[in-house]
């Protein structure tokens, strides 16, 4: 398995916790980035949207792709995965800037494929976003578009119902071939379908080991039903609690989930109405980005490791974990919780 964590470029994690010591700056970003591959962190997520969702619209958030091509010339081993809403992108030109990105990091760029959720950022940003089979109708043109400009030999056209471009050169081509992985996340019927027929790698937001197990049993199923090539990673999100009793643990989740009126539920109508959810999500879930408590990696070192285990069991591949602060949490995982689970996999495995 696989560790990676989200880029905090929203300024925390926690809708209900005012200041979290974390400053979206890109300082900040590049702080935990570098101790992070130093830790020995696989991946970083850079999400994209141009609002803060987490501490509220009015509050400072990081550009991703700007942010990505930063990080890429800086650091050396990451792998930086970065989130495009084909809503708010030209996929010609989002097709030139994801291999320009590749080649500085020397194959180390890859994409988190997002179709959108937020009306109100759309609004205030020039997004387009329609109805929800249509996002996704839309998702699938744009990821032709990204993949027949990276592994054309020469010129590519495309003609589809939202997108159209003629004899395109694109050049400098990607480091990876045939193309950066493709990752995404969606628990719609509709959004899975392209998942499966465009996708490499599925990402899943939250969920207990046997919701997981389910979800990757049945898109296993649905990848081999349309004759494509096993998904290359599964992959989880979730928040980490790691505190060394089991009294400091709850009073941790206690303090994160006092729900408090605040900006930061700014989208939480739109998240719950905007998109089709395998699990109903209240305001409890919603304390934490990306419904983050689910998974629960929640409690001591041992016992965050023994779930960890059971999550690689059930086939996940990559955890993107929360932590906050992040750099000092991180920190601690990396210390005390990454060997546990290395030492219960070996004990497993003899």
């Amino acid at each position: 398995m696989k560790f990676g964590f989200w880029l905090p470029i929203f300024g925390g994690w926690l809708r209900n916790v005012e200041n979290e010591n974390m400053p979206a700056t890109f300082e900040y970003a590049k702080q935990v980035t570098l101790a992070a591959e130093k830790l020995g962190f696989d991946t970083t997520l850079v999400a994209e949207l141009n609002l803060n969702d987490i501490k509220g619209p009015e509050h400072d958030s990081l550009e991703a792709w700007s942010t990505a091509a930063a990080l890429a010339a800086v650091t050396e081993k990451i792998e930086i995965m970065t989130a495009v809403r084909p809503g708010f992108h030209n996929p010609a030109v989002t097709a030139k800037m994801a291999a320009n990105i590749d080649n500085i990091s020397n194959g180390r760029f890859t994409l988190n494929v997002v179709s959108a959720w937020w009306e109100e950022e759309a609004r205030q940003y020039g997004g387009i976003f329609t109805a929800h089979d249509e996002r996704y109708d839309r998702t699938e043109e744009f990821l032709d578009i990204l993949t027949g400009l990276w592994s054309a030999k020469d010129t590519f056209s495309y003609e589809g119902k939202y997108y159209s471009i003629k004899d395109a050169h694109l050049h400098p081509k990607p480091v990876q071939r045939p193309n950066p992985i493709l990752y995404a996340g969606g628990e719609s019927p509709r959004g899975k379908q392209t998942i499966v027929n465009k996708c490499d790698a599925y990402v899943m937001h939250g969920g207990t080991v046997e919701e997981i197990t389910t979800k990757i049993e049945g898109m296993k199923q649905q990848r081999s039903e349309a004759g494509r090539e096993p998904f290359s990673a599964f992959g989880l999100a979730a928040y980490v609690v790691c505190r060394d009793t089991e009294e400091e643990v709850a009073a941790e989740l206690a303090r994160i989930t006092d729900v408090k009126e605040s900006s930061g539920y700014a989208g939480y109508n739109d998240f719950i109405s905007k998109s089709q959810l395998e699990q109903q999500v209240k305001l409890f879930d919603y304390s934490v980005s990306n419904r983050g408590l689910r998974p629960n990696l929640i409690g001591t070192p041992e016992q965050i490791a023994d779930r960890i285990i059971a999550f690689e069991e059930a086939g996940v591949d990559l955890l993107l974990l929360q932590f906050s602060p992040q750099l000092e949490e991180m920190e601690r995982f990396a210390k005390q919780v990454k060997p546990l689970v290395e030492a219960k996999r070996q004990k497993t495995s003899v």
